[in-house]
């Protein structure tokens, strides 16, 4: 008995015979295809990490990550009815894929014995009926609240990243060893172990995370002795201790007093923390030790310099930035700093708590990277 041929519609064979095979590169963020697009090809990652995920309210619920050597976009192949994806698919950091047409893939399947390709028709079928089961029942990344209304959706919840701060900081805390120019490493894999295997966390939110402190700068990556990418070096573990220490408080606050500041202001602040890191403002004190005047009526306290505002939006018209005084107006909301006023030979100044606003930065950059995350999951936002 010859066995049952693997059936295939000739339109459908037609179509795919005209997409042709070959590399793809994606950067991060960058979607390779979304649930329900037409389907004309499989894929093989030869390189990085792809992101599998469904659309769900407001956001998403994320059913995999993929990385070298896995095979997506196979199931729309023996999906005869639709030939649609299943899921969406996005980069999380530069990923290569090779792109296989089902044209290609198809000359292929008839090439092997007819036993086998019922076999794998077959498996094919019961993981889409499985699949097709899973997405009826999950509800729970995902809150519904009064009428049967979408709740508010986010992926890095507070909560998330006080734990993830929590176990970098420990980790490198533990197992942080010195480098010669004064830095902490520790291997991948050590962390990894603590993230998934201790503590649980779901494997999508350290990826995204460990990817956001390479883009914020926060966390480098070097060479292990078997020379892979695999070394995380960061400045000082203390740096996640504040950030965490920072976060945690500010979640406790009512939500009317926690301190809020948008990617303008943090744009501002980052160049006038810049520019003082090259130019360190004048003595506040005197000889004896006392405060000496910002300017008529205005005394200095502790951790306070007088920040030249107009030079910091000159620099920004240099760079691009566009920056205005308008800029700094959140940090005079949240109490780092005075408003803007005109002193000495006309020049526009403002007192600002450099010593707070060295302290909590860091933290004020990572969250605003992290309300941009959680608003390119919300629902009608591509995957970034």
């Amino acid at each position: 008995m010859a066995g049952t041929p693997v059936k295939k519609p000739a339109a459908a064979g037609a179509k795919t015979a005209q997409k042709k095979s070959g590399i793809r590169t994606l950067k991060p963020g960058e979607v390779l295809f979304n649930n329900a697009d037409p389907a004309e090809s499989l894929y093989i990652i030869q390189k990085g990490q792809l992101r599998l995920y469904l659309p769900k309210g407001k956001g998403f619920v994320d059913l995999a990550i993929l990385r070298a050597g896995e095979v997506l976009g196979e199931m729309a192949y023996f999906d005869e009815k639709s030939r649609r994806r299943s899921c969406s698919a996005a980069a999380i950091v530069t990923t290569e894929v090779i792109e296989i047409s089902f044209g290609a893939f198809q000359k292929t399947i008839e090439n092997l014995n007819p036993w086998f390709r019922t076999i794998i028709t077959t498996l094919a079928d019961r993981l889409r009926k499985t699949n097709d089961r899973v997405k009826e029942l999950e509800s729970n990344s995902v809150g519904f609240g009064v009428g049967g209304k979408v709740a508010d959706y986010k992926f890095f919840t507070n909560q998330d990243v006080t734990r993830l701060l929590a176990m970098f900081y420990m980790t490198f805390k533990t197992h942080g060893q010195k480098t010669e120019d004064g830095k902490s490493k520790i291997h991948l894999n050590r962390l990894k172990f603590y993230m998934f295997d201790i503590f649980n966390i779901p494997e999508i939110k350290f990826e995204e995370f460990f990817h956001l402190l390479q883009t914020e700068n926060i966390v480098e990556i070097g060479m292990d002795e078997e020379n892979l990418p695999k070394l995380i070096l960061i400045r000082d573990p203390e740096y996640f201790k504040n950030m965490l220490t920072f976060i945690n408080a500010e979640r406790l606050k009512e939500e009317a007093k926690q301190i809020k500041v948008g990617d303008r202001c943090v744009l501002f602040l980052s160049t006038a923390l810049n520019y003082l890191a090259k130019h360190p403002p004048g003595p506040t004190k005197d000889s004896s030790g006392k405060p000496l005047m910002a300017y008529p009526g205005r005394e200095f306290a502790e951790g306070e310099i007088l920040l030249d505002v107009g030079q910091i939006v000159r620099i920004g018209e240099d760079m691009g930035l566009g920056l205005t005084d308008a800029d700094i107006r959140d940090a005079v909301t949240a109490g780092l700093s005075d408003d803007v006023v005109v002193g000495d030979l006309n020049k526009r100044v403002a007192v600002i708590n450099l010593a707070r606003i060295k302290k909590i930065f860091p933290a004020l950059k990572l969250m605003g990277a992290l309300n941009k995350v959680n608003e390119s999951k919300t629902s009608g936002a591509k995957y970034n």
